[in-house]
């Protein structure tokens, strides 16, 4: 029960620092900067930083003593492997910043939120883990709640089918991130599986977007100061959170605590953008929260 709290805790608080890039990425697109500049350099940074922790990390550390007692009783994944799921990730990243281009933010967030019951069927299918009815039940109130915290009933849609698409496609991408950050390469130690994912999210932004951009921008350019920014609460912490979370707590768990991204940006976008947020968002909010409860009512329960 330990384990699982202290899990479920670091796959909410990566939920978290995601729920905050909305606000960086807008705030990137106001200054003039484009898609392929504002990804190129969070995954840049973000690979050059966990790089440098893991190097850092392995050299102050008995690494032998750490891999006698931590990687034993786990599979075995090639770091090739775990290279090559990052392409999930990265490719999460550059479809969800091209929806939010395209479509209205709230409509690009409810689109991601797809990611829910895709990842529970990503868990059934393939995992032959069958969710409970009180997960099921979390899952339909968290996406009623995701559609009043985005505020699709107070203003007229207007869709754009490619805008959907790349949020349809963010979505999936999302749900196999959540997959194979779950199953793939736990016996690495931490920081390492996150620098090879990252690479893997580096190498396929880069191959899409080439860094040709770097040429051009000279280092007070304010796209650096963001790019910090959004690969340390975007491409570093999250990944890493989850990475030491998710196989915590198995992935439906962690699909419905990672829908704390919605609320926090709903918030960030109210106090930090000066963005309207009226109260059938909050109320959609409330009910998000409300809904990570419900999975662990039992648990609660049974401790008092």
């Amino acid at each position: 029960m330990k384990q699982q709290f202290i899990g479920g805790l670091l796959v909410f608080l990566g939920a978290c620092s995601f729920g905050v890039l909305s606000s960086i990425v807008k705030t990137a697109y106001h200054a003039g900067y484009t898609l392929g500049e504002v990804t190129g350099v969070q995954c840049l940074f973000g690979m050059l930083i966990l790089w440098g922790l893991h190097i850092i990390f392995t050299t102050f550390r008995n690494s032998k003593k750490k891999a006698n007692t931590h990687h034993n009783n786990q599979p075995f994944t090639p770091r090739w492997k775990v290279v090559a799921t990052g392409i999930f990730p990265g490719l999460v990243g550059i479809c969800y910043y091209q929806c939010v281009q395209l479509v209205p933010a709230s409509i690009a967030i409810i689109l991601l939120m797809q990611y829910l019951w895709m990842s529970v069927m990503i868990d059934f299918i393939v995992f032959k883990n069958k969710p409970t009815s009180m997960r099921l039940l979390a899952v339909i109130v968290i996406i009623v709640g995701s559609c009043l915290a985005a505020g699709i009933t107070n203003q007229s849609i207007h869709l754009n089918l490619t805008g959907c698409l790349f949020g349809l496609l963010a979505a999936l991408m999302y749900s196999l991130f959540i997959s194979t950050s779950s199953n793939i390469g736990n016996h690495l130690p931490k920081l390492e599986k996150s620098a090879l994912m990252i690479t893997g999210a580096c190498i396929v932004t880069f191959a899409i977007f080439p860094p040709l951009f770097l040429f051009k921008l000279s280092f007070n350019d304010l796209i650096y100061q963001l790019g910090l920014l959004l690969a340390l609460l975007g491409t570093v912490l999250p990944p890493f959170l989850f990475a030491v979370g998710m196989p915590k707590i198995g992935i439906s768990l962690s699909a419905i605590l990672s829908t704390a991204e919605l609320p926090v940006a709903v918030t960030c976008s109210y106090w930090y953008l000066q963005e309207s947020v009226c109260f059938n968002q909050w109320i959609g909010v409330f009910l998000i929260l409300s809904a990570m409860v419900l999975p662990n009512l039992k648990h609660i329960r049974k401790k008092h």
